[in-house]
Formats: structure tokens, sequence, C-alpha cells
């Protein structure tokens, strides 16, 4: 059985991007951890469409709903940690490297100001709203996972195994470095 990687990282620091091309690179499928977040917020009624939708009023409400009520993000964990732990899968989750054991985890870091960047490139917005969204959904994890698991969201990088800074690269080279790295650890 392949080992699952799981790459996490704050919020448009190019964890999908980084999770689609070391899919393909390991033959492995790629699971979107805010994908299934949305499928699971359409079950429960929200609108849920579109790429850019957690940056919008339906998806901060959603948030919202998640803040006071667990019931959301637990039930994502356990759906992707039975994900990971069948092997074989490169999934992107903000929780599921202090959830599970074993695979290749691995952290995306980077400055909002970076991040605001790539938001901006891709969700066609100013820099200055994407710092905004970037920084007010970064402290929304970071509070609503202290809470809900008790670990510090970015500021707890013991458990990964690989952490590239992705500050200054392009999104090829930090693929490259992600390829180079996971690929001794699988």
């Amino acid at each position: 059985m392949t080992r699952s990687i799981v790459i996490s990282g704050p919020p448009a620091v190019g964890k999908t991007t980084v999770a689609k091309a070391l899919a393909a690179e390991f033959g492995m499928r790629h699971v979107s951890g805010g994908d299934v977040l949305k499928e699971m917020a359409s079950e429960a009624g929200f609108d849920s469409g579109g790429d850019d939708w957690w940056d919008t009023q339906e998806g901060m409400r959603f948030l919202a709903e998640r803040e006071k009520n667990h019931d959301f993000d637990r039930e994502l964990d356990k759906r992707l940690s039975g994900m990971f732990e069948a092997g074989g899968a490169v999934i992107t989750s903000y929780t599921l490297p202090w959830l599970v054991s074993g695979g290749v985890k691995v952290w995306l870091d980077g400055s909002h100001e970076s991040s605001a960047a790539r938001m901006r490139a891709r969700d066609n917005m100013s820099q200055q709203d994407a710092l905004e969204v970037t920084r007010r959904r970064f402290d929304k994890n970071k509070v609503l996972y202290k809470r809900l698991y008790g670990y510090d969201f970015g500021g707890d990088g013991a458990v990964f195994d690989v952490i590239i800074d992705t500050d200054g690269l392009s999104a090829e080279q930090v693929i490259a470095a992600a390829r180079a790295k996971v690929g001794g650890l699988l």
C-alpha cells in the first residue's frame, strides 16, 4: 500500500496546486479537504458553488456556523482520516497532520502578503481585499482549531516531515521542492 501525503498551510499558500502536482507525479489520487467540506456545506443547505466560495459572504456564514457547531469539522476530519489511512492519496487539510500518524506531512509556509498576492491573481481581487481575507481566514482557523483540537495552527511545526517556505518562489519552484523532498520519504 502506498502511504498517503497530507499538505497543510495557511489559506492561499498553494496547497491545492502542490497537491495536484504530487498526485500526478506519484500516481496518487488528489483529495481536497476544502471540496469535501463544501460538499458537506451543500448537504447542510448552504449554496457552496464556485472556486472562490470560501471568500464569499455565504462561505463566511458557513465558517461562522462551524465556529458554533464543531460537528462539521469533526465529520470532515473523520472522512479525511479514513481516506488517508486507506493510502495512495494526496490530501489538502488544515487539521489532518495533527490527527493522523504515518504517511508524509507537508507544511507550506508563507506570509500573508505572499498568500494575498496569489489570491489576488487567482480570484481577481485587490491586494488589500485579498490580504484582509487571508488574514481573517487564517485567524479564524487558528482560533477554531485551537478550540477544537488544542493545537497551534501555523505555530506548531513539530508534526511535519517537510516544511517549505513559499515566499519568493514560483508555483513551479514550490512543486519542484515538494517533489524532491517528498519523493525521498515515500
